[in-house]
């Protein structure tokens, strides 16, 4: 069931809140969180098609606010909020509202969303786009226990994970983090096979790929040994190899769905580790609303190599043979750089030797 509200207040969206499941005949609310998605036009249906399908899981009341920025100078001045109310089938195992805000109430949004949660459950603030760096300081993102962004759809993902970093609050997280989970498990659950120790590892992934380098900085952070950042054609993360005493431990997956397990002395293990939806990436940051330590510890960790690396030079992409230094981390987390290495060598002055001491090397060669 719809309901189409224009110029409407947070009040008239209530009751046609309450009128909606009395029509259907649920007037019981079962559901047991506040989930605001903060989107524009242009992603809503994704991302409202993912919080559908994850409230399967969870149910939970849906707040899309969406933020219309008229063009118009005299259109700013004109406040309007519209909405549309979702209930029944058509918003999956919870209650939804589509909120569009114009003029000045776009600064607001906080006011319009308060009166509309959910009375002593948790509140959980999603961007899937245009995320703010500190998330915590946002007039939304302080109405909630947990905020998640997605530094994969930032235009610079290294430098959002570094200045969120230093605005980290406990009670963020970011979805190229949950993406890494399998991945994570995989590992750990390798080394508990074994009693070996690590000396040195190297995750292999796409270039500018948050998660590829949220894992390495997981690694570097928990082994305390040098990780060494490689690139690859993708998709996402590819591989991860570790050096250790006894033997190498190699996590490959090339296809981007089922990745190889080898442990030295063992038959090597398919091992399902496909790319998941959007959906089930939210479907886990829901299950647990306390802060994520481990996140935290791995995101500091990584930015503070980062910004210690700021001076390293930046060179062109090159194949993958070669490496690529452009962004690179510092020990223990580093990227290879065999290509400056390479171009160092070749201009390279030729030694020579002096004039006085050519007749005795040429002597002593006859």
């Amino acid at each position: 069931m719809k309901i189409d509200l224009t110029d409407t207040t947070a009040s008239k969206v209530n009751k046609a809140l309450v009128q909606g499941r009395r029509a259907i005949g649920t007037p019981a609310v079962g559901m047991v969180l506040t989930l605001v998605i903060v989107t524009d036009e242009e992603n809503a249906y994704d991302a409202l098609k993912a919080a559908n399908d994850a409230s399967h899981e969870h149910p939970a009341r849906t707040l899309v606010v969406i933020k219309r920025v008229s063009r118009s100078p005299r259109d700013r001045t004109q406040s309007r909020l519209d909405a549309e109310v979702r209930v029944g089938a058509d918003a999956g195992s919870g209650e939804t509202v589509v909120l569009r805000l114009y003029g000045e109430v776009v600064d607001h949004a906080q006011s319009v969303v308060l009166p509309l949660l959910l009375p002593d459950a948790p509140v959980v603030v999603w961007w899937p786009v245009n995320a703010p760096l500190d998330p915590a300081k946002d007039p939304l993102g302080a109405l909630a226990q947990r905020r998640v962004t997605d530094t994969y759809a930032s235009e610079q993902p290294v430098r959002d994970l570094a200045t969120r970093s230093r605005a980290y609050t406990p009670g963020d997280t970011d979805l190229s983090w949950t993406r890494i989970t399998p991945w994570r498990s995989m590992l750990a659950a390798a080394l508990d096979q074994v009693t070996c120790e690590v000396r040195a590892v190297e995750v292999e992934g796409e270039e500018f790929n948050p998660s590829c380098e949220l894992l390495a900085m997981w690694l570097a952070d928990r082994l305390d040994v040098p990780v060494k950042r490689s690139l690859s054609s993708g998709p996402g993360l590819t591989a991860v190899r570790m050096d250790t005493n006894c033997g190498p431990i190699k996590l490959d997956r090339a296809d981007g769905s089922l990745a190889t397990l080898s442990i030295e002395g063992q038959p090597d293990r398919a091992v399902a580790l496909k790319r998941r939806e959007t959906a089930e990436l939210m479907a886990e940051e829901l299950r647990r609303l306390d802060p994520d330590d481990t996140y935290a510890s791995a995101l500091r960790y990584g930015v503070d190599r980062l910004k210690s690396s700021s001076s390293v030079p930046a060179v062109a992409a090159v194949p993958k043979s070669e490496g690529r230094a452009g962004l690179a981390l510092p020990a223990p987390v580093e990227r290879a750089a065999k290509a400056p290495a390479a171009a160092a060598t070749a201009q390279a002055p030729v030694r020579r030797e002096p004039p006085e001491l050519e007749p005795v090397r040429k002597a002593t060669k006859k």
